[in-house]
């Protein structure tokens, strides 16, 4: 690294899913949230996302005081919508709201909305993640109405909830490939909709010049997660033609540092940028499966020796 300015102000969270609490619909047990964030807070992080609807707490009050009594903020939430799917946009679109309501009422205007596409819900795309080709992405036509969904739930909650928007691409779902993530951006608001850009779905999904993304988008990224990708899973992952799940079934989200994401150019240009939002670590796993506390504890100090975040 040949820059550290700055980083030490940069805040750091992880997430429910490096517990494997996943938005999926998948078999096995994730631990409880009370769990969860008592290990948050255990192995040195300042915040957490709230994972999906229902995990933890959705009485505002009740979720003020497990946070309080650990010490933790509230980063935001992620929560995929249907865009694509107009029949389903609609229910999307309510959770959005009422999630948003409820980081608001617990957190007032600091969190972010981190919406996503319904990933995991399409069979192809689910099928072929990782390997996407132009072909496999929207249609031209479809772009525009897709990116006014986007807008039209980022410009409700912004009215609703004081809170800001921003978009999670993610593989599995139709924003994954870099060209997807510049269409998405083209098509949507810049005033109402930032890009919460990470590391590890940007790798899988084909991207090789995160710095160049840091860059080229620098006025949009407002919220960052940092993941990171083996290049020995993912290289099996496209030669065995595994779908998403088999993809995280054998760790292609592997701890900080054990990957391809060249995280010291990322962080130089973090620091270049002035950026001062949250860092959110998330190493995706299935319920049930692996360390999670033993890899959030190393992803933190990985982090602590480049001088992110208060030592």
């Amino acid at each position: 690294m040949k820059t550290t300015a700055h980083l030490n102000s940069i805040r750091v969270a992880n997430a429910p899913c490096s517990w494997g609490a996943l938005e999926f619909d998948l078999p096995g047990q994730a631990l409880g949230y009370a769990t969860v964030l008592d290990e948050i807070r255990q192995t040195g992080y300042e915040g957490t996302e709230l994972g999906d609807w229902g995990f933890m707490p959705t009485d505002p009050g009740a979720l003020r005081r497990e946070l309080e009594a650990r010490g933790l903020k509230l980063a935001g939430a992620f929560v995929p919508v249907a865009f694509a799917r107009p029949k389903a946009f609609e229910e999307g679109q309510s959770r959005a709201l009422r999630t948003a309501s409820l980081m608001a009422a617990t957190a007032g205007g600091e969190p972010f909305l981190v919406l996503a596409d319904d990933n995991g819900k399409d069979a192809t795309r689910t099928k072929i993640a990782g390997r996407v080709q132009p072909a496999n992405s929207l249609a031209p036509e479809q772009w525009a109405d897709y990116g006014q969904r986007v807008n039209r739930v980022a410009e409700r909650v912004r009215r609703e909830t004081g809170l800001r928007t921003v978009f999670h691409h993610h593989c599995a779902g139709f924003i994954e490939a870099p060209w997807e993530i510049e269409a998405l951006l083209q098509n949507t608001d810049p005033a109402m909709v930032g890009l919460c850009f990470d590391t590890g779905h940007y790798r899988f999904g084909g991207g090789t010049e995160p710095v160049k993304v840091l860059q080229r988008f620098r006025e949009r990224i407002w919220h960052v997660h940092f993941k990171d990708c083996s290049a020995a899973v993912l290289q099996q992952s496209r030669t065995g033609q595994w779908d998403y799940f088999e993809s995280l079934r054998h760790g292609v989200f592997c701890e900080l540092g054990r990957g391809d994401v060249p995280f010291d150019a990322v962080l130089d240009e973090l620091a270049r940028e002035d950026y001062r939002g949250w860092i959110v670590v998330e190493q995706d796993i299935l319920p049930g499966m692996g360390r999670p506390k033993e890899y959030a504890a190393r992803n933190r100090e990985f982090l602590r020796q480049r001088g992110v975040g208060p030592a």
